[in-house]
């Protein structure tokens, strides 16, 4: 797993209680009710790792020039 993949299964077992986001080809592992509190949680952790990635590539991009 690439470091992206392991972001977001991490994102999505803190705050959706969904243990991997590999497809397993069943409803009942493929599907799930999540409250909109918990997808709004996992939406703004995925938005503030973003936010976070950026700013590094932006501070290395300064120190490489």
């Amino acid at each position: 797993m690439n470091q992206l993949e392991n972001l977001l299964t991490q994102i999505a077992q803190q705050h959706l209680r969904i243990e991997t986001l590999e497809t397993r080809k069943s409803d009942g592992l493929d599907f799930h009710d999540v409250a909109v509190w918990c997808l709004r949680d996992a939406l703004e952790a995925a938005f503030n790792a973003g936010v976070e990635q950026g700013s590094k590539t932006k501070t290395s991009d300064k120190a490489n020039n």
